[in-house]
């Protein structure tokens, strides 16, 4: 003989589950962060590539250019 519980409620899927805010999953959070650094370096590769070279301008004054055939040369 098995005893019977009297009154009993199977509280199986009867519990409330609060909703949390797509702001408080770690996993999103992370997913914005890396997203947004993403965003930043993507917009800072852009900005540099698309400058124009600034123009070469005259040499300071004292300086002494080297020619390309007195240097690493063994003549």
């Amino acid at each position: 003989m098995a005893k019977q519980n009297k009154n009993k409620e199977r509280k199986i899927g009867s519990q409330v589950v609060e909703k949390k805010s797509w702001w408080s999953d770690k996993k999103n959070r992370s997913r914005f962060w890396t997203a947004l650094i993403l965003l930043i370096l993507l917009y800072f590769f852009i900005v540099n590539n698309t400058r124009e070279e600034p123009k070469e301008g005259p040499y300071p004054p004292g300086y002494q250019p080297q020619t390309e055939n007195s240097t690493n040369s063994k003549n």
